[in-house]
């Protein structure tokens, strides 16, 4: 991906802020430290602030304007801080990848670097004074950015170039199944209501579903499923899959391809399944990838936290405090590669 169109993808959006903006902010100060490497409140300001406009309209949407001052999560944080906690855990990440870059050959061209700033600068010409101070918006700022924010994606790249994609067909193979399910809990009386089962309606339940699963080796499970007002769905699972019960799993995998089960008794349903097949091409294939994407994940993660533990990251807090979620943004999408962002104010 080239470094303009990684760019705009990360600056999408045309934003609007409330009118407060003149905190006075020094974007030269110190907010943390890499090593001897010093980080400026100015980047980690935008980085914050910019995350925090992306989120704006759905949040304040659902949860109203006061969203980024309560503990919306009950972790006994507020909105902001989670966000300001995640932004600075990104900063670590992406200086860390910066200070790796020579291990794995990556490097920024002098067309790289030109493309960045004229994305900066179209993102700074594109939105409005008010919107830029809320964000504490200039070139140079958005530029570092940028940088940082384009090594971290092609230093992803290059890491999980090295993971193992080989997946054997017996890891991937995914199976396809069809099940009725009928709970044991609770069902619906005359008048509507949902109510638990008495121990005389559950015996008479399990005679039912027994008398349903004959019917549905005789027939089919669909036709059988008509008669007796049930619901037929479908899945598919793997060898070691772990979203099934147990009875469920161990039943399927000694079907053969069109067998329908006997009844399956587990603590909150009775189940009837068939499988369908034992090797469904598009769900193994789907399987496949899906390892290959946890395997890659799982190699970034490991090798990045390697690094990390290397390194000294140090916070400072009382700089950091100075970053405040005072302004609500307004995001408006544009048919445009590169967006902008504008300013609603707020009582």
């Amino acid at each position: 991906m080239r470094a303009k169109r990684w760019s705009a993808l990360l600056l999408s959006g045309v934003m609007a802020a409330s009118m407060l903006t003149g905190c006075g902010m020094n974007k030269n100060e110190t907010v943390a430290t890499f090593d001897e490497t010093e980080v400026p409140l100015g980047v980690a300001n935008f980085a914050a602030r910019f995350l925090q406009a992306t989120y704006d309209d759905f949040y304040v949407a659902y949860f109203g304007e006061d969203v980024w001052s309560s503990d919306l999560y009950n972790n006994g944080t507020t909105m902001q801080d989670n966000i300001k906690d995640s932004v600075m855990q990104s900063l670590f990440d992406m200086y860390t990848l910066e200070a790796h870059m020579a291990e794995y050959d990556v490097e920024l061209t002098e067309d790289d670097k030109a493309e960045i700033a004229d994305t900066a600068a179209a993102f700074i010409a594109d939105n409005s004074k008010d919107a830029l101070d809320a964000l504490g918006a200039d070139e140079e700022t958005v530029e570092r950015y940028l940088t940082l924010a384009t090594i971290q994606n092609r230093m992803h790249t290059a890491i999980i170039a090295d993971a193992d994609t080989n997946v054997t067909d017996e890891e991937a193979n995914t199976s396809s199944y069809s099940y009725v399910k009928v709970s044991k809990q609770s069902h619906t009386d005359e008048d509507g209501n949902t109510v638990e089962y008495t121990d005389t309606e559950l015996t008479l339940l399990g005679k039912t579903v027994g008398m349903f699963d004959t019917d549905a080796k005789a027939g089919t499970l669909e036709d059988a499923a008509e008669q007796y007002d049930y619901t037929v769905s479908s899945g598919t699972f793997t060898a070691d899959d772990s979203n099934l019960d147990e009875t469920v799993l161990t039943a399927l995998q000694g079907l053969d391809e069109g067998e329908v089960s006997g009844v399956i008794d587990t603590d909150t349903d009775y189940y009837v399944v068939r499988l369908d097949e034992k090797t469904d091409a598009d769900a193994t294939e789907t399987t496949r990838q899906n390892i290959i994407s946890q395997r890659q994940s799982d190699l970034y993660d490991e090798t990045l936290k390697g690094w990390e533990d290397e390194h000294d990251w140090t916070v400072k807090d009382s700089v950091w405090a100075k970053v405040t979620f005072d302004n609500l943004f307004t995001t408006t999408v544009e048919d445009t590669e590169t967006e902008t962002v504008t300013e609603s104010a707020t009582e």
